[in-house]
């Protein structure tokens, strides 16, 4: 091994110090050392011989390494993972081999300027403690490709390793592992761009200046009961190593609501009450997350499908039609088998014996007796459509439900370890799913599904009453409370009263302020996406969260923003409430099933039926909704450190965004 290496100017113009940089990531050397350079051009090219090794997603940044194991990464300009990756163009994408002085890709200065931010490229050797001995950096012009630093390297000759088939990852892993109370003290670990995010049983334990000095790890921070720690562009190595140590069931579902706070022993009930609250919600959130990316395009699939019945004249009885609303709604009538994986994921139980229950609750014949509508008698209010072995029970609707696949995930983690306390280890293989599917299935099936059933039907007859009382009255209660039946699967008793109301009336008041709830929340998510600066993954998820609530589909704004950041929830739920209120005042009707802004048809009265300005009045409330939860979410229900983005604070820059 050669003992230096020359670094050349990735960009030509004046070769600066790193202390001179106005970041202070940067200006004090946490990512190691370096230097800058202010661009008199927006041409890149490769300041070492090396393969690169990552291009950030956001164009912003791309590393390289050497030979030698100098791990470099160039930085473009301050703050501009903001831009989405606009003024910048790689030619080259991880796994390039690269010559020293090869052209990599370009950046738009211009457009950066124009977007108020430093266009200063930055060089930083992100493995300093491990390779330098030291860098000399030639300041002044320079042009592309021509050396800006000489760095001199650590000799080879290193401490051995606690264990010689370790690799420097695998290292770094373990001894991390240890530092934060080993595994007994891990619950889950995901990771992002740089940090690898722990979710903990006690986050006391971790000693910060333990973990930071641990080689590999550049910083540590504490943010939405997650301990993070900074790794930078190796971020995936460390985090393979670690769930090879640690097993697959440690493994995060990407970027996960924040975990509840541990509860405190001397919590009062209402604490306790209020805790569970919390944990219950974040279980909700966590275990959607990973499909909410799917409801949303399956959201604006069918959003598609409705402009294209209204007004391009498309037969509903078409294949045409059948083929794209079977794509649109596979997604939501699986619901259960899916959410049943996730959540079993997140709560610990099997995920294929639960996604199993799942399947078995939304099985064709199951829902052909729900759907029949033949009762043979009531009980308590609840019709009964069937028997087990002579036992009457209750089937209910099951498709597009997600809290009793959480309560059975539940269940599954709770007593598949006693199953296995007395079954055989001989029959464990196969026993052990066939006794858990039967003993959470059936829980589900005869006991969970009906009292939920019984509750919402309680809560309809409610609504009912409600709407004779007051309109104005109904329409602030319902339009305030609607989304929270949604979350908990009792708002299906409500369907059938706005079909029946439809089918002998041709209108529904009740679904016209279920379709102003549509709208709040789709307008709670555009605020986040509106205020949101410094997270793209947050930013592209709340934008298209609201677009599918503006077709009717709730589901990704309410479980990938709404419910994860708690306020933006409930200033969407009273800018529904506001919106409500309008919407009794003016009477607004609906003549058809399709709600939120694309429904806007279902609005307008046959000739000679309603109020002729039934649609002039949906638009009224449909704006005053809007205006309401939008403001009242931007103003007081959102806070973008809320998100833990990159850049929570001016003074103390969060690592992630490098």
């Amino acid at each position: 091994m050669s003992s230096t290496i020359k670094i050349l100017a990735p960009v030509a113009g004046q070769v600066i110090n790193l202390s001179d940089v106005n970041d202070p990531v940067f200006s004090q050397k946490k990512l190691g050392e370096g230097f800058a350079v202010k661009p008199s051009s927006g041409e890149i090219v490769s300041p070492v011989t090396g393969k690169v090794v990552m291009v950030a997603e956001t164009k912003h940044a791309l590393g390289l390494q050497t030979a030698e194991g100098v791990e470099v990464m160039i930085h473009l300009g301050i703050d501009t993972v903001e831009l989405d990756g606009k003024p910048f163009d790689w030619q080259v994408a991880a796994g390039s081999e690269v010559k020293a002085g090869q052209q990599l890709g370009t950046m738009d200065l211009q457009a950066i300027k124009d977007a108020q931010k430093d266009d200063t490229v930055i060089l930083a050797v992100t493995n300093t403690a491990d390779v330098l001995a030291g860098i000399d950096v030639a300041l002044g012009t320079k042009s592309a490709g021509e050396t800006a630093a000489t760095i001199t390297l650590k000799q080879t000759k290193t401490a051995p390793a606690a264990n010689k088939d370790e690799n420097k990852y695998q290292t770094t892993a373990r001894e991390i592992v240890k530092a934060i109370g080993g595994a007994d003290n891990i619950k889950s670990v995901m990771h992002c761009f740089t940090r690898l995010r722990f979710t903990l049983n006690d986050n006391s334990i971790p000693q910060d200046d333990e973990v930071n000095n641990i080689k590999g790890v550049i910083d540590v921070t504490r943010a939405n009961n997650q301990y993070q720690i900074v790794i930078g562009q190796t971020v995936e190595d460390v985090y393979d190593e670690l769930i090879k140590l640690l097993g697959p069931k440690y493994a995060g579902q990407g970027e996960t609501a924040p975990a509840a706070p541990a509860p405190e022993t001397n919590q009062s009930i209402g604490g306790k009450i209020k805790n569970g609250f919390f944990q219950l919600i974040g279980v909700i959130t966590g275990s959607m997350m990973p499909v909410i990316g799917l409801l949303a395009a399956s959201g604006m699939l069918k959003g598609i499908l409705n402009i294209l019945t209204n007004f391009c004249h498309m037969s509903t009885a078409s294949p045409t039609y059948t083929i794209i609303n079977a794509m649109g709604d596979a997604s939501f009538y699986f619901l259960p088998l899916i959410v049943g994986f996730t959540a079993a994921q997140r709560l610990g139980s099997n995920p294929v014996v639960v996604s199993i229950i799942g399947g078995f609750l939304i099985y064709p014949d199951l829902v052909k007796i729900y759907a029949s509508g033949k009762f043979s008698y009531f009980l308590a209010g609840v019709g009964i459509n069937a028997n087990f072995f002579g036992i009457p029970i209750h089937i209910p609707q099951y498709t597009y439900s997600i809290f009793p696949m959480i309560f059975a995930a539940w269940m599954a983690a709770k007593i598949e370890p006693w199953i296995k306390k007395w079954m055989p280890v001989t029959l464990r293989q196969i026993f052990t799913p066939l006794v858990e599917i039967f003993l959470v299935g059936m829980t589900v099936l005869i006991i969970v599904g009906p009292v939920i059933s019984f509750i919402s039907t309680g809560i309809a007859k409610v609504l009912q009453w409600l709407l004779t009382v007051n309109t104005a009255l109904s329409g602030l209660i319902i339009g305030g409370l609607y989304q929270i039946l949604v979350i908990f699967g009792l708002h299906w008793a409500v369907v059938p009263i706005i079909a029946n109301d439809i089918a002998a009336t041709g209108h529904s008041i009740l679904n016209g302020i279920v379709s102003v709830t549509m709208i709040a929340q789709g307008a709670g998510a555009l605020a986040v996406w509106f205020k949101t600066k410094h997270n793209p993954d947050l930013k592209g998820l709340s934008l298209s969260a609201a677009i599918s609530a503006a077709v009717g589909i709730t589901e990704p704004a309410m479980y990938g923003v709404n419910l994860k950041y708690g306020r933006v929830f409930m200033t969407s739920s009273l800018g529904a409430a506001i919106g409500g209120l309008v919407n009794g005042l003016l009477k607004v009707d609906m003549y058809g099933f399709t709600g939120s802004l694309i429904g806007f048809p279902s609005f307008v009265p046959k000739a000679g039926q309603g109020n002729p300005n039934n649609l002039l009045n949906f638009w009224i409330a449909s704006i005053v909704t809007i205006v309401a939860a939008f403001a009242l979410t931007y103003f007081f229900g959102y806070k973008e450190n809320d998100a833990d983005s990159p850049k929570t604070a001016p003074k103390k820059k969060n690592l992630a965004d490098l």
